[in-house]
């Protein structure tokens, strides 16, 4: 059972560390040593934060707790960790910055091509960043459920997964023509006429057919599994649509097995380290991604506790939720001291535990063993890193339009009112016009000599200029201040009230799960 959660979570979980590693001017053109270095810690991070997750349980038996104190550290629960999607639009668009900002180098080729050269010192920025920010999931922890339902209802979650998923479609779709790194300028000279270079494996243009079949075949292969596949096969849709890809390209000739024949037997945590510093600007970003993090961390564990057959609401439950927030705050913590971007609680695998019946803990250990071992073994994650990115465009597109659906899927339990439309309205107006466009916003705060008050433009800049925070912050201050409307007052509103009492997202997996007061089912 163990395998089966592994195979379910695997391909959500590495996509972060490959798109933000690569080539582009959002991303940090690291070699491929350092990327697959990236890609092992991202890997037994997630491991280990997992098996934390299952500490609580395993001592609950004698109620051990967090000393002179009622609270705990985890959910208890088969649940697994990995790096969050939510991590990319904000560390993304801290790259970006800095790279206009001159903190990363680059150069411009003689054919006019400008080349993003690696900045490994950003990511060391937002390891240290993302530490610090972090400190707010666990101030969360403490707070009670009551408030935290009052700030992120159902209407934030919706709006802020919908725009989340959307802005991450450009990557997608970028990598699907043949990456993000300077051929995607399509030079008539120089070393990168072809993707991702010359010199590559059967490179070719971007934009290419070749390149449009292959990350065509990944995309429609993942349909076709869970459209006519048997409930196993689409739990691991992912993973087999990447075997698919992966065989057509080594078929052709297209893929580069480099990486893992120069890539050691075995690696650890901090075998590579990167120099830590908190970045300003990137501040304001990060609290959002962590506030974020707290409102997944709790529709997950909702849909976990669901499937499992354990109560969603109470004492019980409510410890639980303070158990998993702190987890996922102290797992922030660790990962970046551990060099992997923030992880927090999957639930990907709800939809294994729903199909199978079986919510022994112990399957979640196995899950989180397999992938330490993964991680340490790192021609594996070499392997990952070998995937032509075609292929992972026709993934992740699949993976981020999920996390959209999911958005949409939850705001269609909304009554739908006026207001409703008006919060939904104003917030997807901002926040998808900046992901269409995001230097909007860069024109407008001035620039100055002092660095501290450059430093304070530089963050609101990127706060505007990243949608899904845009997206977030003004559904949160729409929601509070706008009044609630009596019902049935306005003829024009939908006169058909959602029976769902409870709703949660499995932001990965693109599944809600939602619980009346009469039934429980399970909507794909």
């Amino acid at each position: 059972m163990g395998l089966q959660h592994f195979l379910t979570v695997i391909g959500g979980l590495i996509t972060p560390t490959i798109l933000i590693s690569g080539a582009g001017s959002n991303a940090l053109n690291l070699d491929p040593e350092t990327r697959q270095y990236m890609i092992s810690a991202s890997l037994i991070v997630s491991g280990l934060m997992s098996t934390a997750h299952h500490l609580r349980s395993l001592l609950q038996i004698i109620r051990v707790n967090i000393p002179k104190t009622r609270f705990y550290i985890g959910a208890g629960l088969l649940q697994v960790t990995g790096v969050s999607f939510a991590n990319l639009p904000a560390a993304q668009a801290l790259v970006r910055n800095m790279y206009k900002s001159g903190v990363c180098p680059t150069q411009v080729l003689d054919d006019g091509t400008t080349e993003y050269l690696p900045c490994p010192d950003a990511f060391g920025a937002i390891l240290g960043t993302q530490m610090i920010c972090a400190l707010l999931t666990i101030g969360i922890s403490f707070l009670p459920p009551r408030v935290i339902r009052k700030l992120f209802p159902k209407i934030v979650t919706g709006i802020v997964l919908l725009v989340i998923g959307s802005s991450l479609l450009t990557s997608g779709m970028e990598n699907w023509a043949g990456g993000s790194g300077p051929c995607m300028s399509r030079p008539t000279t120089g070393d990168y006429v072809l993707c991702p270079n010359n010199a590559a494996p059967h490179a070719q243009p971007w934009g290419g057919p070749v390149n449009f079949a292959l990350g065509a075949s990944v995309f429609f292969t993942i349909i076709f599994i869970e459209m006519a596949g048997s409930i196993f096969l689409k739990n691991v849709s992912v993973v087999l649509g990447l075997v698919v890809g992966c065989v057509i390209a080594a078929a052709i000739g297209m893929f580069d097995g480099s990486s893992i024949e120069a890539a050691p037997a075995a690696t650890f945590l901090w075998v590579k380290t990167f120099k830590l510093s908190v970045y300003g600007p990137g501040i304001i970003p990060f609290l959002f991604v962590y506030l974020d993090m707290s409102i997944e961390c709790l529709g997950d564990l909702t849909a976990a506790c669901d499937v499992s057959g354990i109560e969603i609401q109470g004492p019980v439950f409510e410890q639980r939720c303070q158990g998993a927030l702190l987890a996922d705050g102290l797992s922030g913590v660790f990962s970046g001291l551990a060099t992997s971007m923030g992880v927090v609680t999957f639930s990907q695998n709800n939809g294994v535990i729903a199909v199978t019946r079986c919510a022994n803990r112990y399957a979640g250990v196995v899950c989180a063993v397999l992938m330490i071992i993964f991680g340490v073994f790192s021609k594996i994650s070499a392997a990952f890193l070998a995937i032509p990115s075609p292929l992972i465009g026709g993934m992740t597109v699949f993976l981020f339009a999920s996390v959209a659906t999911s958005g949409i899927r939850i705001l269609g339990y909304l009554d739908w009112t006026r207001r409703d439309r008006v919060v939904i309205a104003a917030s997807l107006a901002v926040a998808l016009g900046v992901s269409l466009v995001p230097d909007w916003f860069t024109y407008v705060m001035p620039t100055v000599e002092n660095s501290a008050l450059q430093g304070f433009y530089d963050a609101i800049s990127t706060v505007v200029g990243t949608g899904y925070i845009m997206g977030g912050i003004l559904s949160i201050l729409l929601n509070l201040v706008l009044p609630h409307e009596k019902k049935n007052i306005d003829h024009d509103e939908s006169s058909v009230v959602s029976g769902a009492d409870r709703v949660f997202m499995d932001e990965e997996a693109g599944t809600i799960y939602t619980r009346d007061n009469t039934n429980q089912h399970q909507q794909q």
